[in-house]
């Protein structure tokens, strides 16, 4: 699909609940509330199903767009989901349309509106919403800008193109407050959130002559520190500040004991296709994926499709 055909689509119906995916970021619930914010706009009933795992830094942008008890619905729309598997906890369901950024997108949406082009979903919403309304509120572009900043590091990841920068400048000619929400997502942080940090950087370790780079988040380094999720945004980047890697891995050991692994790549590797041979996916340069095995186990299961992408490489 189009933005021109998706907003026509979205014009042509009523009642959605609009998704975003597991461990949500800014990007997902900024979009997602941004575009519940435009159709309600329209006159129609939207809202955003209740994802359990919302952190509190995000609650009060998106809990008035947060479906109630009896909220009906008739369509189910996607903001920032690349696959089933990345789905809210709780839900199980078919999606309708698929609004998304990550080149590998499933398809697992009856429709899709894709452009791996940008760099934030955000971007793509921006448009939807001058298609459906015109222009957008203030409210709106608030949303959009958390969706957008967070998902670029504030600007900072190689995803940055010139469209970018132009929705930033739009965002901020429509009023939101770029001073304020840089210094909340990206300047202020909590005691525990500088403790994990401390205890990350005192703990990477470095391979393949100091070109990887992985930073191990235990459980037991959780509970020690006293660390809750809202104390963890942004762990991804933290291993990625060490000079002279290519490929930096951020691996968080779960509660069920499985590990999330967060990829990221300075160009030299595509890190997508290493995540999709773990059954995850992404960007080039920032992917992730789920595995079913402790941290360590899971660093070794990595380490050797990653070395030998960056063999390939030199060897190229």
């Amino acid at each position: 699909m189009t933005v021109n055909e998706a907003a026509r689509w979205l014009s042509e119906r009523d009642g959605f609940l609009l998704l975003t995916h597991a461990r949500p970021d800014g990007d997902t619930l900024g979009s997602a509330a941004a575009l519940c914010s435009a159709l309600r706009r329209l006159g129609k009933r939207a809202a955003l199903y209740p994802n359990p795992e919302i952190t509190e830094k995000f609650v009060p942008f998106v809990s008035p767009y947060m479906a109630e008890g009896d909220f009906s619905f008739q369509h189910t729309v996607s903001v920032d989901i690349a696959s089933p598997n990345l789905f809210p906890r709780g839900f199980a369901g078919e999606v309708e349309l698929a609004v998304d950024h990550h080149p590998s997108n499933s398809g697992f949406a009856e429709n899709t509106l894709l452009d791996a082009g940008r760099a934030a979903c955000g971007e793509i919403v921006l448009d939807m919403i001058r298609r459906l309304c015109g222009g957008i509120t203030r409210g709106e572009a608030e949303l959009l800008y958390i969706a957008v900043s967070t998902d670029t590091g504030c600007f900072q990841y190689a995803n940055v193109t010139e469209n970018t920068f132009l929705a930033a400048a739009e965002l901020s000619r429509a009023g939101a407050d770029t001073a304020g929400l840089s210094r909340l997502f990206f300047r202020t942080f909590s005691r525990p959130h500088l403790a994990l940090e401390g205890a990350v950087y005192s703990g990477l370790r470095t391979f393949h002559d100091g070109r990887i780079v992985a930073a191990v988040v235990t459980l037991e380094m959780i509970r020690r520190i006293g660390v809750t999720e809202d104390d963890m945004d942004d762990l991804a980047g933290l291993a990625g500040k060490l000079a002279g890697h290519q490929v930096s891995l951020t691996l968080r050991e779960n509660e069920n004991g499985s590990t999330r692994v967060s990829l990221r790549s300075t160009g030299a590797v595509n890190v997508s296709q290493i995540a999709q041979k773990f059954g995850g996916g992404g960007h080039a340069m920032a992917a992730g994926c789920t595995v079913d095995a402790p941290p360590e186990e899971t660093l070794a299961r990595l380490l050797p499709p990653i070395e030998e992408a960056l063999n390939a490489r030199e060897a190229g």
